[in-house]
C-alpha cells in the first residue's frame, strides 16, 4: 500500500493500527513515519478533510512512535538483559488484532495472562478461549509448565509494549475433511466483467510452496482445487470457490492462506456485495465461522484467514491483515504472509 504523503509503498503494518482520534472518519492513507512527522510539525491529523487537533505527547503519538522503535530497532553488538521491576507500573499495553481492531490496557507487570484476556473479552468481545496473545514471537498461554498461572512479568513484558491478538475461529474435528471457502461478488458499477479473486497460498513454514487461484486450480495432489472464474455477465456476478480436502494435504505443509484480492480496480470497495463463507461440504448451509472484510475496502488484498495444522488437528484463524498485491503479483502477499509465520501466527 502506498503512503499519500511520501508516496512510497510500504507493509500495511506500517500504517497506523486504528484511527489517530476518535473523530476520524477517513481511511488510513498515511504511514505511521508521516503521521508522527507531521503531527510534530503541525498538531493536527495529515488527512487534508479532517484537521483533528492532536498533541504530540498524546497516547496515540506515544503508541506510534513506541511501536516504529520496536519494528525498526538497531541492535547493538553487546547484550544487557533486561530485568522487569516488579513495582513498575507505569505505562500501557496495546493489544492489536490483524483486523484493526486494537485496544489500551494500563500496564501491570503482575497481571495475569488470564485477566488479560477478560480484560480484552469485555472490551472487544472475543472469547476468552479463542484469544491467542503473541509477545515477541512469544505466545502468552494462561499456565506455565507446572500449571502456574503465567503473569506479564513472566514474559518480560514491558510497559508500552504492543501485544498481537489472534482469534481462534473454528478448530476443525477430526473427521472433517472435504470443506469449502466459498466467495461471490459484484460486478464494479459502471464497468463491465472484473475479478475478485479468491486465492490459497499454500506454506510450510515460511516457504511458499504452492498457490492456488483461478489460472492454477490444483496443487500438485489435488488436495486444494480451485473453480476457476464462474461469471454471469447478465446478474453481474462473479463467484469463485475453493476445495480442500485436510486429509490428502501433504505432511509438510504447517498453513493455508485465504486472500481476497482486487484485480484490475485498485481496491476492493470497488466490488460491491461481496459475500464469503466457508463450511464443511456435507453441509453448506452451516458456516464454519464467520469473517468480516468491510476494513479492507481501501486495500488492494486483504488476508482473510488462515487453516493451520498443529499437534491437535487442523485450526482457523481469523486473520484481516491488509496487504498489496493480487493475482497478477502474489509477491507483496507472500511477504506479508512471511512475516505474519514469522511473529507466530
Amino acid at each position: 500500500m502506498k503512503c499519500q504523503m511520501c508516496k512510497t509503498v510500504k507493509l500495511s503494518n506500517e500504517f497506523p493500527p486504528r484511527k489517530i482520534t476518535e473523530n476520524c472518519r477517513h481511511p488510513r492513507l498515511h504511514c505511521m513515519r508521516c503521521v508522527v512527522a507531521y503531527v510534530h510539525q503541525h498538531e493536527a491529523c495529515p488527512h487534508p478533510d479532517c484537521g483533528e487537533t492532536i498533541a504530540t505527547d498524546s497516547q496515540m503519538m506515544e503508541i506510534l512512535q513506541h511501536t516504529l522503535k520496536e519494528m525498526f530497532r538497531v541492535y547493538d553488538s553487546s547484550y544487557t538483559p533486561h530485568v522487569v521491576s516488579q513495582g513498575a507500573s507505569e505505562g500501557v499495553i496495546q493489544v492489536t488484532v490483524l483486523n484493526g481492531e486494537s485496544m489500551t490496557l494500563p500496564f501491570k507487570p503482575n497481571m495475569t495472562i488470564l485477566q488479560m484476556k477478560e480484560e480484552i473479552k469485555n472490551k472487544l468481545g472475543h472469547e476468552v478461549q479463542k484469544q491467542k496473545l503473541l509477545y515477541n514471537v512469544t505466545e502468552l498461554k494462561v499456565y506455565g509448565d507446572s500449571g502456574q498461572r503465567m503473569r506479564l512479568i513472566d514474559y518480560s513484558v514491558e510497559p508500552n509494549s504492543v501485544i498481537h491478538l489472534v482469534i481462534l475461529m473454528f478448530a476443525i474435528p477430526e473427521g472433517f475433511d472435504h470443506v469449502v471457502f466459498d466467495l461471490y461478488w459484484g460486478y464494479p458499477q459502471n464497468r463491465g466483467r472484473d475479478y475478485l479473486d479468491a486465492s490459497c497460498l499454500q506454506f510450510s513454514g515460511q516457504a511458499i510452496q504452492h498457490v492456488v487461484d483461478y489460472g492454477r486450480t490444483q496443487n500438485e495432489n489435488g488436495s486444494i482445487r480451485h473453480s476457476g472464474d464462474i461469471m454471469n455477465d447478465i446478474q453481474r456476478i462473479g463467484h469463485h470457490t475453493i476445495h480442500v480436502y485436510l486429509r490428502k494435504i501433504p505432511a509438510n505443509i504447517t498453513h493455508l492462506f485465504f486472500t481476497l484480492s482486487a484485480w484490475n480496480s485498485p481496491n476492493i470497495a470497488q466490488y460491491p456485495n461481496p459475500s464469503l463463507s466457508f463450511y464443511q461440504a456435507q453441509e453448506p448451509h452451516n458456516d464454519l465461522c464467520k469473517t468480516s472484510f468491510t476494513h479492507a475496502k481501501y486495500s488492494q488484498a486483504v488476508i482473510m484467514c488462515s487453516v493451520s495444522r498443529s499437534a491437535s488437528g487442523w485450526t482457523i484463524y481469523e486473520s484481516g491483515k491488509l496487504s498489496a498485491g493480487n493475482a497478477k503479483n502474489y509477491n507483496p502477499l507472500i511477504s506479508t504472509v512471511r512475516s505474519l509465520i514469522s511473529q507466530g501466527y
